[in-house]
């Protein structure tokens, strides 16, 4: 019918009674939900022609289907398909084809081998300015959302007490408990609802983490946040296409924030740090304003040695985007108090980090962190120049610390002589101020490669020029 309708529009007037008449029938019984599909599409195709209202339609469609029927693999990989063949008719005149990505998601998180590469390809359509932030945590909280249909599935078929269920009192031993407890259910209302409009994430997220940890092991949900990492990057590349400054610092915000609120499976929170390690980078270069917006964030967040521990590697991303953009060059609203509050924040961590007590509390910090705060510590130096003496100060102390006995057993040879020769370049580059602010903290107007390759430049004749004083004249306390 909706082939003819499409080849002589003149039928779709006739044809139109009769798919009223069959969504009536068919729109109460869960059993006929793969019918909605072609109804659906007919109203996408010719609902516009025969000035018929369709809300309702799409409605049933996008809230009731996903949420009951979403362990029907063959109605998921139709209806994934419907929403990809006409995700463009979808994006432009659904309003709640936006609105109902969590109750999408749930196909998603129940089947994901089979729909993760539809889902590649819906993804971008789903991100919408309005929604982004929502969407993100959605994506962060996917592996939850497996563990909760999972735990849905087992308390509707468990033969828990009546007195469970009203007892708040009680201690929960499992999700199944949790699931039914009224402390807990609003967590699972949320992650399991049907539409966007309720607010980005909830405020106990780390409960919820705890109460479902005895899930986080299952096969399903194990699968589910494999495909985690790979969707927030295809998230990030279509929402930075139109993010705006604000829309940058939500995201920035987020990043930090959930970079420790995340479910404790098996390595997803490695990868997913790893990927939130890039994708600041690429707001930061985008948004270079956001270092000095969301100042006091970062400066909570680098000012804590226990994310070092916890996340080092996006710990690191996080210091050297703060070296990087801190500068007048990328911020006239950049002012010397910040550069000093930034500096005094990150010099505390690294004077917590060498100092030296006993082994049996002492914690391996990589080389690699150790010399991304020495050199954010100079780039702020050269900005601020009345901080030279005190970095100098603390770069002449790498070398007590590396080579005492206790620090000595933890690292390698390789291992010191990289925090040496870095400690080393530092500590003789700000010994020229000027020389040192070009070289650490090149503006923006100069980030031009012919500034790189081109011999006749200023800045290659300055690294050549300083490599060579260096050579002649080390520091004090530094060997030649």
């Amino acid at each position: 019918m909706d082939l003819i309708c499409r080849h002589d529009p003149l039928f779709v007037y006739r044809a139109f009674p009769v798919v009223k008449a069959l969504y009536s029938r068919i729109s109460a019984d869960s059993g006929f939900a793969r019918v909605l599909l072609p109804v659906a599409q007919f109203y996408l195709n010719h609902s516009e022609l025969a000035a018929v209202d369709s809300e309702a339609v799409y409605r049933q469609l996008f809230t009731k289907v996903p949420s009951e029927l979403y362990q029907d693999p063959m109605l998921a990989f139709e209806f994934v398909q419907f929403c990809r063949e006409n995700a463009k008719t979808l994006r432009e005149s659904v309003a709640i084809f936006h609105k109902s990505f969590p109750n999408l998601l749930k196909f998603l998180a129940w089947n994901t081998p089979a729909l993760f590469p539809d889902f590649i390809e819906l993804l971008p359509d789903l991100v919408h300015p309005d929604t982004a932030i929502e969407i993100l945590h959605s994506l962060l909280d996917l592996p939850c959302v497996t563990a909760s249909l999972e735990v849905q599935l087992r308390a509707v078929c468990s033969s828990v007490t009546e007195k469970l269920m009203v007892d708040q009192g009680r201690k929960v031993w499992s999700s199944a408990e949790a699931f039914l407890h009224p402390y807990y259910r609003s967590m699972f209302f949320y992650i399991l609802r049907v539409e966007s409009g309720t607010g980005d994430t909830i405020d106990r997220l780390s409960q919820l983490h705890e109460v479902l940890s005895d899930m986080a092991r299952r096969p399903r949900v194990v699968q589910c946040a494999q495909t985690v990492p790979i969707l927030l990057q295809v998230y990030f590349k279509v929402v930075t296409q139109f993010a705006d400054g604000p829309l940058i610092n939500q995201l920035a915000l987020v990043i930090l924030e959930r970079s420790s609120l995340l479910y404790d499976i098996p390595d997803f929170k490695a990868e997913v740090q790893r990927v939130f390690s890039s994708q600041l980078m690429v707001l930061c270069k985008r948004h270079p304003a956001l270092i000095v917006e969301q100042s006091k964030e970062l400066l909570d967040f680098c000012g804590t040695v226990s994310n070092i521990k916890n996340k080092e590697g996006f710990f690191i991303h996080v210091v050297w985007a703060i070296g990087e953009y801190l500068s007048l060059s990328y911020d006239r609203r950049c002012t010397v108090e910040q550069i000093t509050k930034f500096f005094e924040a990150l010099e505390a961590v690294l004077f917590e980090m060498i100092q030296l007590r006993s082994s049996t509390g002492i914690f391996k910090f990589s080389p690699r962190v150790i010399t991304v705060l020495m050199t954010t510590l100079a780039k702020l130096a050269s900005r601020s120049q009345d901080l030279i003496p005190r970095v100098s100060l603390f770069l002449s102390k790498m070398r007590p610390f590396v080579r005492s006995a206790l620090i000595s057993s933890l690292y390698s040879e390789d291992d010191i002589q990289e925090i040496l020769a870095r400690a080393n370049e530092l500590n003789n580059l700000l010994k020229a101020p000027n020389v040192a602010q070009l070289i650490l903290g090149p503006s923006a107007d100069i980030a031009s490669p012919r500034w790189y390759k081109d011999t006749n430049a200023s800045l290659p004749l300055t690294m050549q020029t300083i490599s060579k004083v260096l050579q002649r004249n080390p520091g004090p306390g530094f060997p030649a």
